[in-house]
């Protein structure tokens, strides 16, 4: 014996409703990406030294208030300029182990050539 039309439509509807609430409940489970922020000033990255797990990925919130600034990690991909009193995101995903090293290459005065930072990659 078949079911009635307003069987089916419960049935479809209990389906449509427990799938819903079970992508959002997996939706919620999903922990936050991380975020770090760095500050770039004359002649400075704080912070200098960073750590981040391989395979995890990392939100890099860029700011400063000097000037123009560059962020660049040539081994890591990852290229974008820091526009002051802008907040400048990179999403970073490190695939390789190791410490990768960042820095500024828009010369931003004396002392820029010191401009760096370090980035760690661990499993």
């Amino acid at each position: 014996m078949g079911m009635t039309r307003r069987q089916f439509c419960r049935a479809g509807f209990a389906a449509a409703a427990s799938a819903a609430l079970g992508s959002a409940a997996y939706v919620a489970a999903q922990p936050a990406e991380r975020v770090v922020r760095i500050t770039a000033k004359k002649f400075e990255f704080m912070p200098h030294e960073l750590t981040l797990k391989q395979g995890v990925p990392v939100v890099l919130e860029l700011v400063t208030a000097d000037a123009l600034m560059g962020f660049n990690a040539p081994d890591l991909g990852v290229r974008t300029d820091i526009v002051p009193g802008k907040v400048t995101q990179v999403r970073i995903v490190p695939q390789k182990l190791g410490t990768f090293e960042y820095l500024c290459d828009i010369f931003c005065g004396s002392g820029h050539e010191e401009m760096s930072g370090n980035i760690t990659v661990i499993a």
